[in-house]
């Protein structure tokens, strides 16, 4: 069975966050259970596009509107993959260093989504199944069943994955042009509150929809950015597949970036030099329980709490310090770095990604904070506990579904709201069970031997791919 991945992200072609290790680390685990798997991305202009071999597997031109666009499929080879990559080179287009943020985002999306239908109605041997993930490929669905262009492929399957509801492309209908010709009867599937959005028609019209934890898909029905009452309307055919991770990516016995390596039988000595290496840098004291945050400084991450939560915890607790790694709202990185000063010793912040540090981090920190409002599944988390460091989490989505509270004969520490006073008591918790170095200990142990692998995950989406074959 062949299956293409459609992203806009995927490691290590291309990474912003957690959509890019899933698209990355999937189609490896779906290649050990005898799938054939690819993944087709855009073409970025970054180092690792930039030093890797390509071959040019498919030309031709497609147009937008009233312009037309040459584009070439390149497919990267590097048995490091471990699967097929194809890119859609568009020059001016999809070209580009960075993977979002441009005014023409819109365009770059539908171009291509165009070039991946053009592509597979071109060659000889199509996909079995179209898996689309997120909004930038929510399209792909609707125009594969109705676009007379591309009639060919109505009968193949098509999955979409939500990785973030938040966010779902939405276009007006003066941009209708974009698409190609299609009954005009079935503009509804395009519909979503007078326009067109992507990721509500990818639910409309795809065979199947996952999202990427139990809990996510359940709280999506009540909190999905307006998208609610349509999900309730196709829950028979939405299902939740908690993501997994790579683990051979991610491992601390064998992870070329960290400063020592360690496993389960030497962590408690080896995560010191981690540790030591952190506080030496940051000007950090290694006696003292370290909190760590990794992630985007946004609302949805619960970042804005941050230095609340920090001004609280080290104004009335001398005995911890508090490391942030993150990027994203200019005031909350602008609040975060003004308590350097005041709290110098005892926190320090670095603005911006760096994907070095952010394993150090993993495999040095004793906690670490994820007080999100919204975590579809939560990859973090997942790291946290892989390098035996113990997750403090709000109980939503993913994270509900992965970590159990130290209370309740769990290895986490649990809160249920996103609140400054929430997440300060889940750090005394924490300063609690670390005195106890015992305990700590133990639990250290145990969660790094959970498999949270995409072993399982894999096999539920074979599941779901040899269903839909049965109705081709």
């Amino acid at each position: 069975m062949n299956i293409l991945h459609t992203s806009f992200e995927c490691y290590p072609i291309a990474k912003v966050g957690g959509l890019a290790d899933v698209v990355g680390a999937l189609p490896k685990y779906q290649k050990k259970t005898g799938l054939n798997t690819s993944v087709i991305t855009p073409f970025y202009n970054n180092p690792y596009i930039q030093k890797s071999k390509l071959e040019t597997v498919y030309t031709n031109i497609i147009p937008l509107a009233e312009i037309t666009y040459p584009f070439s499929i390149k497919k990267i080879i590097s048995p490091d993959l471990r699967f097929d990559a194809y890119l859609v080179y568009i020059e001016g287009m999809l070209d580009r260093p960075n993977v979002y943020n441009y005014k023409d985002d819109p365009e770059r999306c539908i171009t291509f989504q165009l070039a991946v239908l053009d592509w597979i109605s071109g060659i000889d041997i199509a996909p079995d199944i179209v898996h689309c993930h997120d909004h930038h490929t929510g399209l792909i669905p609707f125009m594969m069943s109705h676009a007379y262009k591309y009639e060919k492929l109505q009968r193949i399957p098509t999955v979409l994955t939500i990785h973030n509801a938040q966010y779902q492309g939405q276009l007006s209908f003066d941009k209708l042009n974009y698409l190609p010709d299609f009954d005009k009867q079935k503009i509804g599937l395009l519909d979503w509150d007078n326009c067109i959005n992507p990721l509500a028609s990818g639910i409309k019209c795809a065979w199947q929809v996952t999202a990427v934890s139990n809990s996510y898909m359940h709280e999506l029905q009540e909190k999905a950015n307006g998208l609610e009452n349509l999900l309730k309307h196709e829950q028979k055919k939405c299902v939740g597949i908690l993501n997994g991770i790579d683990t051979k990516t991610w491992d601390p016995e064998t992870d070329p970036m960290v400063i020592k390596n360690y496993n389960r039988t030497s962590a408690v000595e080896n995560r010191k030099e981690n540790k030591n290496w952190i506080c030496n840098h940051f000007n950090l004291d290694t006696n003292k329980p370290l909190f760590g945050f990794i992630g985007r400084l946004v609302d949805e991450k619960g970042a804005d709490l941050l230095p609340d939560i920090i001004k609280e915890s080290l104004t009335n607790n001398n005995t911890i310090n508090i490391l942030i790694l993150g990027s994203g709202n200019l005031e909350t990185e602008e609040r975060l770095q003004s308590l350097q000063k005041e709290f110098s010793g005892k926190y320090n912040v670095f603005i911006g990604y760096d994907e070095k540090l952010s394993r150090i981090i993993y495999a040095g920190v004793d906690f670490l904070l994820m007080p999100s409002r919204v975590e579809p599944c939560g990859l973090n988390q997942l790291y946290a506990l892989r390098y035996g460091t113990i997750p403090i989490v709000r109980r939503t989505g993913g994270l509900k579904d992965t970590v159990i509270d130290i209370e309740e004969n769990g290895f986490g520490i649990c809160h249920n709201d996103s609140s400054v006073r929430d997440v300060c008591h889940a750090v005394q918790r924490a300063v609690t069970l670390y005195k106890d170095q015992k305990k700590y200990g133990e639990i250290q142990q145990q969660i790094m031997q959970i498999d949270h692998s995409w072993s399982r995950s894999a096999h539920q989406y074979v599941t779901i791919y040899e269903t839909l074959i049965q109705y081709k």
